[in-house]
């Protein structure tokens, strides 16, 4: 019995060790076997996350871009300087029109930085080499040493005229074609000569000698003053040309030429406007017709040929937009000049001089001669 109990416990003992290594194998394997498993559904899952992590990521910053760039579109602020040379009744309607055109296409997503450089040369400069240093997005310079002094500081940031007579003139370019090709457009004030030239020997027809005075600092004075001579030749019409250096000389330029000739003649002329009332209170006592190149300066003459200096500035708006929102290159769009002309009368010095004027003049509203 001890006997067959020994055996039994020994093939006991031997079962459970061929069970236990079993297990133990087993064991072994199917652990491996699940970690494995485990790992490769980690990583497939990794990869599907982070590829699903990445697809939502380039989705959400797609997303975020696009949404960016539109709230850009939308939200954007144009800043834009404006260098204005003086304060005067023709400049500040350009400046207007101009703000009006954007402001009515913009609203507020723009906005001005206006400037007066109180007719000095050095305050343009400072004006416009302030606008660069500020990184604005355009310049709209009002005025040819405006426009001038613009240029100097930059040849980058996209630059808009008005009320500049001849661009060609005012940027020494001697291959003319309609525009510039830098970074420079705008708009032009200049009303046709020939038919200003017309309009004198309309009012005067038995005129001798026109005398033609303008500023000496203004090149674009001097380039009408020269298709003032052209046609008053053609015509043979004498006439001899007067210049003052600045304000202080127009007082006794204008008292020489009204004690030589039958008629004055002064065209768009920035320093001429701004002494408009010492001009009148030369000629009108003198008796000598004055004939006006814009209507600011008629308040001291007889009749103009005018162009509207806020719808020019209202067309310089329209360029700006089309600069600023669709992409416009400056140098390749063409110079617009004013679609329309006026003739337009000084009631008030035309009874003074006992001067008919004919049909087809305008009366000169009591606004522009302010």
């Amino acid at each position: 019995m001890k006997i067959s109990k020994k055996i039994i416990s020994v093939l006991t003992a031997a079962v459970m060790v061929t069970s236990l290594a079993a297990c133990g194998n087993e064991g072994g394997s199917n652990p491996s076997s699940s970690n494995s498993q485990g790992s490769n559904a980690s990583l497939s899952s990794s990869a599907n996350s982070g590829s699903s992590a990445n697809s939502s990521s380039d989705a959400n910053s797609s997303s975020d871009t696009n949404s960016s760039s539109s709230s850009n579109d939308d939200t954007k602020v144009y800043h834009i300087g404006i260098c204005q040379l003086l304060e005067h009744a023709a400049l500040d309607a350009a400046t207007e029109g101009f703000q009006v055109a954007l402001k009515e296409k913009l609203g507020d997503n723009v906005e001005f930085d206006l400037q007066n450089a109180q007719g000095e040369s050095t305050n343009c400069s400072t004006i416009c080499n302030g606008f660069v240093t500020d990184n604005v997005d355009l310049i709209m310079a009002n005025a040819t040493g405006a426009l001038q002094a613009a240029v100097a500081a930059t040849n980058s940031i996209p630059i808009l005229g008005t009320s500049v007579t001849d661009y060609a003139t005012a940027l020494n370019i001697k291959d003319w074609s309609g525009h510039t090709g830098t970074n420079v457009s705008g708009t032009s004030d200049l009303a046709p000569i020939d038919q200003q030239e017309d309009m004198i020997l309309e009012i005067l027809p038995d005129v001798k000698t026109v005398g033609i005075a303008y500023c000496s600092s203004e090149p674009n004075s001097a380039y009408q003053s020269e298709l003032m001579k052209k046609a008053l030749d053609e015509d043979g019409i004498s006439y001899k040309e007067y210049t003052a250096a600045d304000s202080n000389e127009i007082q006794s330029v204008i008292t020489t030429a009204c004690d030589e000739c039958d008629a004055i003649y002064i065209p768009t002329d920035n320093t001429m406007a701004s002494s408009v009332e010492t001009i009148k209170n030369v000629v009108v006592p003198a008796g000598v017709p004055l004939f006006a190149g814009e209507a600011g300066i008629c308040a001291a003459g007889v009749t103009t040929l005018s162009i509207s200096y806020y719808d020019i500035g209202y067309a310089t708006g329209e360029m700006a937009y089309e600069i600023l929102v669709n992409g416009k290159d400056a140098g390749e769009m063409d110079i617009q000049t004013a679609s329309n002309v006026t003739k337009l009368y000084n009631k008030e010095i035309c009874e003074t001089l006992n001067i008919t004027v004919p049909d087809g003049y305008e009366e000169l509203e009591a606004t522009s001669e302010e």
